[in-house]
């Protein structure tokens, strides 16, 4: 059986490899491997051309029934009806045009991971060269601060740590050595491998390129965002789902109405004319802009509460989500080492370490009342951990990135929050000599002299520094290994401190010449957003489910879970990349451990994946929030991808659809607030149009039935549709914010936009608004002896009155006539508004007039068109109060 990289001694993959460690490859062979191999780069996805993006505006049914209607008005004559029909597919077809063209997505940002240089070994000699260049057996040269150009295996290593949390989620370090892995070893516990894209934080190493490009690690997750497919959006879907209903009931109607007409003798222009009256009034030629219009405007509102959304669909799909993937580090945590306890053989401290007025940080203590904030041992812990530590803590007023091990930067914000200067530290203590630190020993010694006495200083595990100090007995030394692990349990990363001074200068074996003082142990921890607490509560409130999906270690991925409130104190389970393995997604019992779960810990990238298509099946509403190199074929995976716009990779936010400016977990409770308010103003527009169409389908029909000629003209249909319904439409879009939205659980993902209810009520809204508006159509022609063209005027206006005072029927079932969220939406009368000028405008402007083929009208007439326009709203109020059950 082959062995995996992991597995193999440094001279075993040299000879697989065909390479020489000590030399390198040759020009000469990494030439010709470059011609073979290729070069070390990611693929790039070919974006969609502008051709296929176009095509796509056109390609669906309600277009081609508009072509349809448009040809057929050309055809009989009607030529300004035709371009009107032609006018509205264009500013459909542009506006979803532009939309999708501005939202195309690419993977420039992984290909930004390759423009780093590379230094590697050829013909003996160390060279620098372009990272694209790096090829497979080739030797690399790395210290501290580079980024690792390719897949390697150490081959020579000194005190070499990595930063690999954009792959693994997990926060420190990785310590990294020459001797193999095991075979089963996730990344994150690969010791003896590098990969493409992490960082090198301390030390210096050799490594032979084992994976270049596509090969490697990132590579595969690169592949694995171009495979991770986005299905429609439940919006997308339901919108589509609705306009297929308009479209059938269209052509039902149409094929009736000719149908009808033929067995009745009537003429075939008139009864085309009128199908095409029908089909413009079936569909609702501005929901797609209006839809498009509520989205920008949510989007907009977000973007000011520091949430940037590149796809407008997103912001409603989040609105519908139900369960939540999240990643720990720079998500749920700060991303940033702290100390969080100090253990002392007298007792125990836990340190919390807040902003102070100067800019730093200030130590809050807490724990048993032994005084120890100001004891000698509390002083020379602090001292032990400045002495031996290489790291260097720069001014606040610095930018730059603080430099050294994070551990170390850590220990230095710990003793500068307790009360030391670290300058005049610097310049008290002079620093002799130094035991550096090695995967064999696990300390760090220094020895510093100070006004003629030496100071040595002692870091590391705790088992090596136990083992170096003096004990009262064996005992007390076994308590503080098991108080170390107790605290390990507890998701802390532990170090020993110890130290020794003495008035003679000490041999080179400074930390072994003497018995050291044992000090106690501190623990460490990527301290939890403040935030994130209750955001995840409101979460809970809304009904919305909350997994924490991370590479990190189980015990810290559960710790961090219990204070933030993701889990119970006492919640003991958490399911591993391991664990999932063995799973089968199948088994009844294995997938109710998985819904019972809400840590999943040292899961990789495909991991995520196969956690996200699970729920996904179960018909949930997927979002997926991540900053690293590996969350994103997940975010692209997931139904609304959220990246964290500070401290997330740029492959994370190419990859979401959402980016958090601010890299705070309430923001995406405040954008699912917004979601479910564009969600609910959506629907509630959608029952505005639909009635508003229905009613003009059913004046045509019910005349043409009735042979009382035709009440409407194609045109004015046309007109209705795209003027005085659209601009109510859109104010009904931009509703305000319903906070008490988040108070109940999402809606069910496999409802439709509509449920029966809503069509009831627009079955009932257009049946009332028809037979005022027939009415008046059939007292004005019959009784006050009207023409059949001044009928139509009559009908027009009286139809476009109702229209418009429609919109005030649709407060939610909460509310009163004359106090709601629509009264209160200043949207709403700017709206009224402007459509009354625009219906005065066509009766007074004789272009308008001449084209909607209106005639002048008498008092008479505009006393029956008020009266008209103003009953359905009084009938649907007064229903209202009288069956509220029924309404809604």
């Amino acid at each position: 059986m082959t062995k995996t990289f992991q597995e193999v001694s440094p001279q075993q993959l040299a000879q697989t490899l065909q390479t020489d460690i000590t030399k390198g490859l040759s020009s000469a062979e990494a030439e010709s491997r470059n011609q073979r191999l290729g070069l070390n780069e990611l693929s790039r996805e070919k974006p969609e051309s502008l051709w296929t993006i176009l095509l796509r505006q056109i390609n669906s049914l309600i277009v081609w029934i508009l072509a349809a209607a448009t040809i057929v008005s050309f055809l009989m004559g009607d030529t300004v009806e035709g371009f009107a029909v032609m006018a509205v597919i264009f500013i459909n077809a542009a506006t979803g045009f532009i939309l999708e063209y501005n939202a195309r997505e690419s993977m420039e940002a992984l290909r930004k991971l390759d423009t780093t240089p590379a230094r590697v070994q050829r013909d003996g000699q160390i060279m620098e060269i372009h990272s694209e260049n790096v090829t497979e057996g080739d030797v690399l040269v790395l210290e501290a601060g580079d980024l690792v150009p390719a897949d390697a295996n150490i081959v020579q290593s000194n005190q070499l740590e990595v930063d690999e949390s954009a792959l693994t989620g997990e926060s420190l370090p990785s310590a990294k050595r020459v001797e193999p892995s095991a075979a089963d070893a996730p990344l994150g516990d690969q010791h003896n491998r590098l990969f493409k894209g992490t960082a090198v934080t301390s030390g210096n190493a050799k490594a032979i390129v084992t994976g270049i490009g596509q090969a490697t690690e990132l590579g595969k997750i690169a592949t694995m965002v171009h495979q991770a497919k986005r299905t429609a959006t439940p919006l997308e879907a339901k919108l589509d789902s609705l306009a297929k209903v308009l479209i059938w009931i269209t052509i039902g109607l149409a094929m009736l109405f000719l149908v009808v007409g033929l067995l009745r003798g009537e003429q075939t222009k008139q009864l085309i004319e009128t199908a095409v009256a029908l089909a413009i009034a079936a569909i609702p030629e501005g929901m797609s802009v209006v839809a498009t219009v509520a989205l920008a405007y949510g989007m907009l509102r977000l973007a000011e509460k520091k949430v940037i959304v590149k796809r407008l669909s997103a912001v409603e799909t989040l609105g519908g989500t139900n369960v939540i993937f999240t990643d720990k580090t720079g998500t749920l945590t700060q991303n940033k080492i702290e100390v969080r306890q100090l253990h002392f053989p007298a007792g125990d401290l836990l340190v919390t370490l807040r902003p102070g007025k100067n800019g730093r940080e200030e130590m809050e203590l807490a724990g048993e009342d032994l005084n120890l904030s100001s004891s000698k041992e509390f002083e020379l812990l602090a001292r032990v951990g400045v002495l031996a530590n290489n790291a260097q803590l720069n001014s606040v007023e610095s930018d730059s990135k603080q430099i050294g091990d994070p551990v170390e930067i850590a220990l230095l914000r710990f003793a500068e929050g307790a009360g030391i200067d670290l300058q005049a530290f610097g310049s008290k203590y002079i620093r002799k000599a130094e035991e550096a630190f090695s995967s064999d020993t696990r300390i760090m010694g220094t020895l510093h002299e100070s006004e003629g006495t030496y100071y040595v200083s002692v870091k590391g595990a705790v088992e090596e520094v136990c083992e170096l100090c003096h004990w009262e007995s064996d005992s007390k030394r076994q308590e503080e290994l098991e108080i170390s692990e107790l605290m390990a349990a507890q998701g802390l990363r532990t170090l020993a401190f110890a130290y020794h001074d003495t008035g003679r200068i000490p041999s080179e074996d400074f930390t072994r010449e003497e018995k050291l003082t044992y000090l106690g142990l501190i623990g460490f921890l990527d301290p939890p957003l403040t935030e994130v607490t209750p955001a995840l509560q409101a979460c809970g409130n809304a009904g919305i489910k909350v997994i924490m999906v991370t590479g990190d270690h189980p015990a810290t991925s559960l710790n961090i879970a219990r204070q933030v409130e993701l889990v119970g104190p006492g919640e003991q389970l958490v399911l591993t990349g391991k664990d999932l393995q063995a799973f089968d997604f199948s088994s009844e019992t294995d997938r109710d451990k998985i819904l019972r779960c809400q840590v999943f810990a040292r899961v990789n990238p495909a991991q995520k994946l196969d956690m996200i298509d699970f729920y996904q099946k179960r018909g949930d509403i997927v979002g997926m929030t991540g900053d690293g190199v590996n969350d994103a074929p997940a975010l692209k995976k997931s139904d609304i991808g959220i990246a964290m716009g500070l401290r997330g990779t740029a492959v994370a936010a190419e990859a979401a659809d959402m980016i958090l400016k601010d890299d705070s977990f309430s923001s995406i409770v405040r954008a699912i607030g917004q979601g479910r308010v564009i969600f609910e103003n959506i629907r509630k527009f959608i029952v505005f149009l639909l009635s508003c169409n229905m009613s003009e389908i059913f004046v045509v029909t019910f005349a043409g039935f009735l042979g009382v000629g035709n009440p409407l003209l194609p045109l004015q249909i046309l007109f209705i549709n795209i003027i005085t319904d659209v601009f109510p439409a859109l104010a009904l879009g931009v509703g305000k914010e319903n906070h008490k939205l988040m108070h109940s659980p999402p809606r069910d993902p496999k409802k439709p936009v509509l449920e029966m209810k809503d069509w009831r009520r627009i079955v009932y809204y257009a049946l009332v608004i028809t037979v005022c508006v027939l009415g008046v159509f059939w007292y004005g022609t019959s009784q006050l002896g009207l023409s059949q063209m001044e009928g139509n005027t009559v009908t027009f206006y009286t139809l476009s009155l109702a229209q418009l005072l429609h919109v005030f029927n649709l407060y939610s079932s909460k509310g009163s006539f004359f106090y709601n969220e629509i009264t209160r939406n200043k949207f709403i009368w700017q709206a009224q508004g402007l459509c009354i000028l625009i219906l005065l405008s066509t009766y007074f402007i004789p272009f308008l007039k001449q084209v909607l083929s209106l005639h002048t009208l008498d008092m008479q007439s505009f006393g029956l068109i008020m009266i008209g326009g103003i009953l359905p709203l009084g009938i649907i109020q007064i229903a209202r109060m009288s069956y509220s059950r029924i309404l809604g």
